[in-house]
């Protein structure tokens, strides 16, 4: 009987093979399972290592089919393999003969079973023989390596990586068919001319110089460009190949593409979208900027200063112009032409087309990105065709913008800003220009009604003062005025002098605290009254008292009112003062030496108190000087340290000075003045009592 396996017998001289004995301890030694059946498919041997397989005694095989004996998975695989041998004459090795099962240590365990013939003298099949291999090792590392390759082929694709290989030299030599599914390219164009070919003109040259670099270093390629797609359209990929180097030569290079067009797109996204939040962020801070600007800005002549700095700053225009309207001759009047072409002389007709004409007559903002908008735009408004190309061709301008200025919806003027370049005005920059022109007619409109009642208190106020002062044997005066309404409301202060019926002089400085037209009315109120309260019982104390009394009936509670009053003999200068809230009088002597009055300074008009009036005596030569508080206090400098300065000051005149009241006044005001910026209205009136003369 013969076995009829690729195994050829061993040749070692001493040793019999056919010994019963020495076949039985190769059996049981033998790192393989054993059984051999009969051709009736009935165990008649098996080794120890079947038995483990098997899960049954050695000894309780013999004689016994699989399917009596062993379980029904194992069964079935042995009937079939050995009706295959029986029937076929031929070996079942190996493939798809796998048993999976567990030891005696209850591990699982991998078997490969084979089945070879046994054929007898006459060459029939005696029997069947069954080795089996633990595979078990091999087959966890090929599990293993099937796993790990699908994990790579997952994280490949889930990352949306291409992957390809080349030659040493960079040369494509295999195919890349996730590659060709991007680019469109066929077999022949990728072995042909590689993955170089599909990138963007633009990224090639650099990628080219960038991979021959790194196969000249044998180091890792890393770089970016753009992919033509199968669409004609480019994404852009990012790419890592390495060298694959065995015993110091490198055999291939390996490389990954990834798709980064999603990131990309967001980054660009987020790009446009910070640079779009930076520009809104500045329009912001602009409009901003120029809202507190114009806020400051009273007059009409400050608010277009103001616009013009923004159009220079905020919106980089070369040239600026403002016009308001005048509906009366229905023409739009400039009040700053910035050398404006088309507008040469100081007034447009509403009929001529241009562009503040066409803005505050279509209440709309008109954007001429180039001279052939413009263009197209005049002519359709009824410009002449002729005289817009004669302008354009000898303008510089070659963007223009024209706002209306609407209140309410009513025409103030317009706004023109021109720039020597084309400029595109975005949807964004629209809004903001509307945004800054309605903050420019409010505060032009602001500004027109302040002026208008600056005005109206000025003249107000101005009438309300004395045009000259008396002129008094034995008596010089002297006043100024020097209003502080060039940027603020006019205020309350107010000054006279006048003859009593006894002869003496009734002097008197006087504040109503408050700006405009209400101060202007309340001083005219105040003064009439004292006026009237003099002529009648003249002493400062009684004056004072029934100018409270005045003041609680026709002043509101709120309001407060100081002055200094006083009655003056000419000649000798003996009088009396009496003081409602306000600064004291200062009498300065011949030589320069200034005593301020030390009475009683009394509580405003209107605070109920008992007036109080005291001598106070100008000598021949000496000079009493009435003031607001204008004169002494502002932002920068309080009460007390004006008061102090002013008798410094005084100190430094010099003698000619001393004796001139009219100069004497010009030198303080000029002197307490310099370095300050003015925010009140200064009144000063001199008293001065001439020195006797040797005639006298």
């Amino acid at each position: 009987m013969s076995a009829d396996t690729s195994v050829p017998r061993p040749r070692e001289s001493g040793v019999d093979i056919s010994d019963p004995a020495l076949f039985e301890g190769l059996l049981a030694e033998a790192p393989f399972a054993f059984a051999f059946f009969d051709t009736s498919a009935r165990f008649l041997r098996v080794n120890q290592s079947f038995a483990d397989l098997s899960g049954v005694a050695a000894d309780e095989h013999a004689g016994r089919t699989a399917s009596e004996i062993l379980s029904a998975d194992l069964s079935a695989l042995v009937d079939a393999a050995l009706r295959r041998v029986v029937g076929e004459h031929r070996a079942v090795a190996g493939g798809d003969q796998r048993y999976r099962g567990m030891s005696p240590a209850g591990e699982l365990r991998h078997w490969s079973l084979s089945f070879y013939p046994i054929h007898g003298d006459k060459g029939a099949v005696a029997g069947v023989a069954l080795f089996g291999v633990d595979v078990t090792e091999r087959q966890l590392t090929e599990e293993e390596l099937r796993r790990s390759e699908e994990r790579y082929r997952s994280l490949v694709e889930s990352q949306q990586q291409l992957v390809w290989i080349t030659s040493p030299n960079g040369a494509v030599v295999e195919d890349a068919p996730q590659w060709r599914a991007i680019t469109g390219q066929s077999l022949e164009e990728y072995l042909a001319y590689g993955w170089l070919d599909a990138v963007h003109p633009d990224d090639r040259q650099a990628a080219d110089e960038a991979w021959r670099e790194a196969l000249r270093g044998r180091t890792m390629f890393e770089w970016s460009y753009r992919v033509r797609t199968r669409a004609s359209g480019y994404r852009h990929f990012e790419v890592r190949a390495v060298p694959i180097i065995r015993h110091g030569r490198v055999i291939e290079w390996v490389g990954a593409n990834t798709d980064v067009t999603p990131q990309r797109e967001a980054e660009e996204m987020r790009g446009r979208l910070t640079d779009q939040l930076g520009a809104a962020a500045l329009r912001t801070a602009r409009l901003q900027g120029a809202t507190a600007l114009l806020a400051e800005a009273l007059t009409v002549e400050q608010v277009v200063q103001v616009i013009i700095d923004v159009g220079r700053t905020a919106l980089a225009a070369d040239k600026s112009a403002v016009a308001l309207l005048d509906l009366d001759r229905a023409t739009l009047k400039m009040t700053h032409s910035g050398g404006l072409p088309d507008a040469p002389g100081e007034e447009i007709p509403l009929s001529q087309s241009s562009v503040m004409t066409i803005a505050v007559n279509s209440r709309r903002p008109v954007f001429a990105e180039s001279p052939e908008s413009l263009k197209a735009q005049l002519v359709e408004a009824g410009a002449d065709e002729s005289v817009i190309s004669g302008f354009l061709a000898h303008s510089d301008e070659r963007a223009w913008v024209g706002l209306p200025l609407l209140a309410a919806g009513r025409a103030l003027g317009a706004l023109r800003f021109a720039f020597t370049r084309p400029q595109k005005i975005s949807q964004e920059d629209g809004v903001f220009l509307e945004a800054l022109a309605g903050q420019c007619a409010l505060a032009v409109e602001r500004a027109t009604l302040f002026e208008r009642e600056h005005r109206t208190a000025e003249t107000l106020q101005r009438s309300l003062l004395p045009d000259r002062l008396p002129v008094i044997p034995g008596l010089v005066l002297a006043q100024r005025f020097r209003s502080g309404s060039r940027h603020v409301q006019v205020g309350g202060d107010w000054y006279d002098a006048f003859v009593l019926q006894d002869a003496r002089v009734a002097a008197v400085v006087g504040d109503v605290m408050g700006k405009g037209v209400k101060a202007a009315a309340g001083m005219g109120r105040i003064r009439n009254a004292m006026r009237a309260l003099a002529l009648t019982n003249p002493p400062p104390a009684a004056v004072l008292t029934g100018l409270d009394r005045v003041f609680d009936a026709t002043e509101e509670e709120e309001a407060v009112t100081t002055l200094a009053y006083m009655v003056v003999e000419p000649g000798t200068g003996e009088g009396t003062l009496a003081l409602a809230g306000h600064p004291p009088p200062l009498l300065v002597s011949p030589q320069g030496t200034a005593v301020l009055s030390d009475g009683e300074p009394g509580t405003p008009l209107g605070w109920p108190t008992v007036r109080k009036q005291f001598r106070f005596c100008v000598p021949p030569g000496h000079t009493a000087v009435l003031y607001s508080d204008g004169l002494v206090e502002n932002r920068k400098r309080g009460l007390d340290a004006g008061l102090a300065e002013l008798s410094s000051v005084v100190a430094e005149a010099p003698p000619e000075v001393l004796g001139n009241p009219h100069m004497l006044l010009d030198f303080l005001v000029d002197r307490m003045l310099a370095g300050y910026e003015q925010d009140d209205d200064v009144t000063v009136l001199a008293v001065h009592v001439p020195a006797a003369t040797k005639s006298d």
